[in-house]
């Protein structure tokens, strides 16, 4: 962890972006406010207890191989990538009728006393405060599903959660090994967010970009999605 990632981090902090939509932008205070701050509650819960080497946040090359690690249920969540911008392509098999939630750009504050360069607990509060700076950094955000532009990009504060972190998690490099496995609360997140319904059987891609000058993050990454048909008998 660089100095200015200590000093703006204070508790584990992150920023993941992936996504892909179908309509144009949606603020908060509407009816599925609450289910939207459940699920990126959900989704860093399942980013966080997946050990580095089977993380899809991790998986920088185009296999394809892990994209699937930790899923069940109706909901699916894809995964972008930890700290760094850059160009990535991907390759993800995903079955037909789960619903899709991903960030576009995120991050989330882990309360820490004691560990990973945190001194004191910090409060609900400072720890939305601290993880609205990087996403209200970011300027730019582009997303095409088949070549065609979508938007519907939504700006989801979630609820407090607890995360559980295993002994190879995705905090140790960056909190130079001080990072134990445990139970860690509350957390929080605050990030852009997209939940995708109804993609047909086949194969999809989807591209998608993230900028934020002001922490040097650049992402662009392709997705080469394809939707197996699941029997109905």
């Amino acid at each position: 962890m660089t100095s200015n990632q200590k000093r703006a981090c204070q508790a584990l902090a992150l920023a993941s972006t992936l996504a892909v939509s179908t309509a144009s932008w949606a603020g908060g205070g509407d009816s599925d406010e609450p289910r939207f701050s459940e699920l990126s509650a959900q989704w860093w819960q399942w980013a966080l207890s997946i050990p580095v080497s089977t993380n899809p946040l991790t998986e920088l090359t185009d296999a394809g191989s892990i994209c699937m690690v930790g899923q069940r249920g109706p909901v699916w969540f894809l995964a972008g990538t930890l700290f760094t911008g850059g160009t990535f392509s991907r390759k993800c098999s995903v079955p037909e009728g789960v619903e899709l939630y991903f960030p576009v750009a995120n991050a989330v504050q882990v309360n820490t006393p004691g560990i990973c360069f945190q001194d004191a607990p910090l409060s609900v509060a400072q720890m939305r405060a601290n993880a609205a700076a990087f996403v209200d950094g970011v300027t730019k955000m582009t997303v095409t599903l088949d070549g065609i532009a979508v938007k519907s990009i939504r700006r989801v504060r979630s609820k407090p959660f607890a995360a559980a972190l295993p002994v190879d998690n995705v905090f140790v490099k960056p909190c130079e090994g001080d990072s134990p496995a445990g139970v860690y609360s509350p957390s929080v997140d605050d990030g852009y967010y997209v939940k995708l319904e109804d993609l047909k059987p086949g194969h999809h891609t989807l591209q998608f970009t993230a900028l934020n000058p002001s922490a040097d993050y650049d992402l662009n990454m392709t997705y080469h999605l394809t939707v197996v048909p699941v029997s109905k008998r």
